[in-house]
């Protein structure tokens, strides 16, 4: 999305590890045997790099990718000379089209662009067009390949694709051309989706937006009207991100006081209420048909000339929901149209639980009868209610219920076959498809959408698709141990100066292997080695900090009691 770890915050629930509390301690390590390790001279990214090493991936690109780069520029410098797009591809370039991102985002996948239609509201999803750029097996591809995604450590990111595709060249950048593959959907009042496109087109971002913004935009103007009225030129270039004020050269803001960027403005401010109006639409239809709400924040570091002070939870805004809605249903409509076109391709599946009987019985612990059967809506009535009457344990309990769902995966999907669907987003039909520029699948995807539409024979075979299901699925896997380490060492840095402090916390895990503490504010977790006789889960305690170790992953507490004398953090 520094950038967040995409996938912890993206729509595919039921995707934690699914290990137990371990950091590498052991209960009986004596207590007084600390190693001390300067946080402010650690280095987090090296750490990240090693991480990834010792996982067995390879980030680095070798020296032929280079030249393919050197290629792709001389290809696309043809392509947009041209006046107008190739046959058949519309050129929509003129339409208020906008992204949304992370304030730093540099690798940007879609654009989108709605319209007032007789049946609802009309939403067309641009996708950057990478594998029109990048072709199969050539060195950037096998690196992707291998990879499978662009990995997110806080600290440091490791791209899938060059730099100079995926925040360049196949980025849709503010005020960039692009080829893009158009996903294009009508959302009636009631949340139901017709008349579902598949096309190319050529685009232009018009406007690169950022969550932060746009989040306070909506909450402030979508309650009292869908239109933007009284909206100024410079609320609306007050939405626009970071990296996009960054990028921009000397010539200013992107709108200016001229006729035709008021316009531009005012068209921008009125296209993110009309698509907060459907999604909130799509997300009520969602909701009914069972899609699971979360609502778990997400832990990244506050960062100041290079160190890490803390860490804090950013919590999902409307901004970020209108995004995960519209990829949803564009995934949907991709997935659908690959099925009725007889091609075979990728879907992200998450299973009904078959630990569902666990999830029962953990409902029952806090007096909530759950069906017998797995049910979506029955579980998401379960969450809401938590939310709401036990803030500081639902963190915890909504880990647990993701763990028992099980994590997504990748299989191949044929056109004879019954979809698995995905238990988490209550939908039959699913796939990756809308971020090409740092997940491999949805490379895949795009490949397999072209020779469809080019009535070409399909680029991968069922064993093909079948074996790089299987690899993603694999690092998947070793990328959630990444992401859990890096946590761990962001936080021991972070808090490593504030050693002998007191803070409130609840008691995650308590076995033989030890018992785990999550402090509530700021988020943080590290293990109690003093004082946790009789201690359990879901305990709330005071606990004191005792020692950090950024190179190890360690964060010690000793528990004491609440009234104990020593600095306390701010409630």
């Amino acid at each position: 999305m520094s950038d967040h770890h995409r996938h912890r915050n993206s729509p595919d629930h039921g995707t934690a590890d699914n290990t137990q509390h371990s950091d590498g301690h052991s209960q009986q390590r004596p207590r007084h045997h600390f190693q001390h390790v300067d946080p402010d001279h650690f280095d987090l990214a090296q750490a990240a790099l090693d991480e990834m090493h010792e996982a067995g991936f390879k980030p680095e690109f070798g020296p032929a990718v280079a030249e393919q780069v050197a290629e792709i520029r001389d290809n696309l410098r043809k392509e947009f000379a041209k006046e107008k797009p190739g046959a058949g591809v519309p050129d929509l370039r003129k339409l208020a089209w906008s992204s949304i991102d992370n304030d730093t985002s540099r690798d940007l996948d879609q654009i989108e662009v709605a319209e007032r239609v007789a049946d609802g509201i009309r939403i067309h999803v641009a996708i950057g067009d990478v594998a029109a750029a990048v072709e199969k097996d050539s060195p950037i591809d096998q690196h992707a390949k291998a990879q499978t995604q662009t990995i997110y450590t806080a600290v440091k990111n490791f791209p899938m694709l060059p730099l100079e595709l995926s925040t360049g060249m196949t980025s849709l950048n503010e005020n960039g051309d692009r080829m893009a593959v158009m996903m294009s959907y009508t959302v009636g009042s009631n949340g139901e989706m017709s008349d579902e496109q598949i096309s190319r087109a050529w685009v232009r971002n018009r406007a690169q937006l950022a969550y932060s913004r746009v989040g306070p935009f909506i909450d402030a103007h979508a309650a009292a009207s869908t239109s933007a009225v009284g909206v100024t030129l410079q609320d609306v270039e007050a939405l626009r991100s970071d990296s996009a004020r960054a990028s921009e050269d000397a010539d200013g803001p992107a709108f200016t006081e001229t006729t035709e960027s008021r316009e531009l403005a005012m068209a921008i401010a009125d296209q993110i209420l009309m698509q907060a109006q459907a999604t909130q639409a799509l997300h009520r239809a969602r909701i009914q048909n069972g899609a699971l709400e979360f609502h778990r924040g997400e832990v990244q570091p506050i960062v100041a000339d290079g160190h890490v002070l803390s860490v804090h939870d950013v919590i999902q805004n409307q901004a970020m929901y209108l995004i995960e809605d519209l990829m949803v249903a564009a995934n949907g409509v991709m997935a659908r149209a690959l099925r009725k076109g007889g091609r075979s391709g990728l879907q992200r599946v998450v299973r009904v639980p078959q630990r569902w009987d666990r999830i029962v019985a953990l409902a029952a612990e806090h007096k909530w009868e759950l069906p017998v059967t797995p049910d979506s809506v029955a579980l998401n009535n379960f969450l809401a209610h938590m939310r709401e009457t036990d803030a500081d344990h639902y963190p915890d309990l909504a880990v647990a219920v993701i763990k028992l769902m099980g994590p997504g995966e990748y299989m191949v999907m044929t056109p004879d076959d019954d979809p698995t669907g995905h238990f988490g987003l209550a939908v039959r039909d699913y796939t990756h498809s809308t971020a090409p520029n740092r997940r491999f699948p949805d490379i895949v995807t795009q490949r397999v959408l072209h020779a469809m539409m080019d009535g070409a024979p399909p680029p991968y075979s069922d064993g093909d698709l079948a074996a790089i299901a299987t690899h993603c699925n694999e690092a998947d896997k070793a990328l959630r141990k990444i992401d859990r380490a890096m946590q761990k060492r962001v936080a021991a840095v972070a808090m490593a100066h504030r050693i002998g402090e007191i803070f409130r916390g609840v008691i995650t895990g308590s076995s033989d292997k030890g018992v785990y503490v999550r402090v509530i504010d700021p988020p943080f977790e590290g293990r109690v080695i003093q004082n946790f006789d009789g201690l359990d889960v879901g305990d709330r305690v005071s606990v004191k900090l005792l020692h950090t170790d950024p190179a190890r992953a360690f964060i010690d507490f000793a528990k004491v009691s609440a009234n104990q004398n020593g600095a306390k953090n701010p409630d």
